[in-house]
């Protein structure tokens, strides 16, 4: 099925407006949201409206007409309570207040608490990289547990996960979007429905031994995997990335943490939840801080660079982290949005006009994913009638991965 990408951001848009949150704030949020299926892959993306934030809504775990609230400013930096805002368009806003930070300071480092799901680390990363600066963004998951450390009998950390993006070519800006586990749970929740098999390396059972029924994550009986494998393979790495971003997302600005002493009395299956999660967006403007350089020609060289780089198959050209993302949302604002059909049943149930289009325009799947999920929640009741779509204002066509930021409500 393939519906257009306007269309489908309009009205998710007006569903989530229809839960209460301000129609700027609505529309930012159905940008943030659609930006997974938009650059790819099927794991991010509505996929997770009935599977994640709706329920999120109906439960009242997120609070959708909350203000966050600046809890210290220092000028460069500050501390926000997020206040169960959805973290769709919180962690945007922050991004822009860091943006903004930079822009006086060369530096803006916003860190969150009290947050909830932020969707895709690139998103909001790329936001920076709009303005020519370095973007990074960092997000534990709350309480919840999902992970255990190498060598260790109880899990104790999320998916953890990073994003960076900086100015490139033109209209491929640099994203890195991952998470510090060898995938995202929206991977493994994709094979699932799907009903494909699991490459080995990507879950664990409780003896450490290869499971490939993704299934099993579901059941609690399969671990999500470090980055880097084994530990005599780099685990660590994997797993000191996600202790990095769990100190400077979660434990600096005071949000909920995997490993609080709650965890160690745990059966060995996953457990805790998403909530109070932790957010840290940092933006570097380059031109700020050394306005004599030409940091935006020095990137495009590196990077062109690495495109000019002789492949060892001339079928599988060397690309950088963000390429083909946009690449695909290139193709995708001209073609539709490719959607699985059961996804698609179930935004027509939800009330959403969505037409699909011509199956035969899309573009054929991309082989090269950068998703970043960083949480799970139990399916709820669809919630209240749906709104009326939201007019969301055309994105502009260059670069490709940016999502517009006029849509967005009471950002600085």
């Amino acid at each position: 099925m393939v519906v257009d990408h306007e269309r489908l951001v309009g009205a998710v848009a007006g569903l989530f407006a229809g839960y209460g949150i301000p129609p700027g704030r609505a529309a930012l949020a159905a940008h943030a949201l659609c930006h997974g299926d938009l650059t790819g892959p099927a794991s991010h993306g509505v996929a997770n409206l009935t599977r994640l934030y709706l329920p999120l809504l109906t439960e009242g775990r997120v609070d959708p007409a909350a203000v966050p609230r600046t809890v210290a400013d220092l000028g460069a930096c500050a501390v926000v309570d997020a206040r169960r805002a959805l973290g769709l368009w919180a962690a945007a806003e922050a991004m822009d207040d860091a943006v903004e930070r930079a822009r006086r300071h060369g530096i803006g480092l916003v860190v969150v608490r009290g947050a909830t799901h932020f969707g895709c680390a690139g998103f909001h990363a790329v936001r920076a990289a709009a303005h020519g600066m370095i973007g990074l963004v960092a997000s534990n998951c709350g309480g919840q547990r999902i992970a255990r450390p190498p060598h260790g009998a109880l899990p104790l950390l999320g998916t953890n996960p990073l994003g960076v993006a900086a100015p490139a070519l033109d209209g491929h800006p640099f994203v890195l979007d991952m998470s510090t586990t060898t995938v995202p749970t929206g991977r493994i929740r994709t094979a699932a429905r799907r009903g494909e098999r699991l490459p080995e390396g990507w879950l664990e059972d409780a003896a450490g031994r290869p499971v490939t029924d993704p299934a099993a994550f579901d059941r609690g009986t399969a671990y999500l995997r470090w980055l880097g494998g084994d530990p005599d393979t780099g685990a660590y790495k994997g797993f000191g990335l996600g202790l990095v971003v769990e100190l400077l997302a979660a434990v600096l600005p005071g949000a909920a943490v995997g490993p609080a002493p709650a965890a160690l009395t745990g059966d060995g299956r996953p457990h805790g939840r998403d909530d109070d999660i932790g957010f840290l967006l940092l933006a570097i403007a380059p031109e700020t801080l050394r306005p004599e350089g030409d940091f935006t020609g020095a990137a495009r060289d590196v990077f062109r660079t690495l495109l000019d780089c002789p492949p060892l198959d001339p079928h599988t050209p060397v690309r950088y982290p963000g390429w083909w993302e946009a690449e695909r949302a290139r193709t995708r604002w001209r073609t539709g949005i490719p959607l699985e059909a059961a996804v698609h049943a179930e935004l027509v149930d939800l009330g959403l006009d969505l037409p699909a289009q011509d199956p035969t325009a899309a573009e054929p799947a991309a082989a090269e994913p950068a998703p970043v999920e960083p949480a799970p929640a139990e399916p709820a009741s669809a919630g209240p009638e749906v709104a009326e779509p939201v007019a969301v204002e055309p994105s502009a066509p260059e670069p490709p991965v940016v999502e517009p930021a006029a849509v967005r409500e009471g950002a600085a």
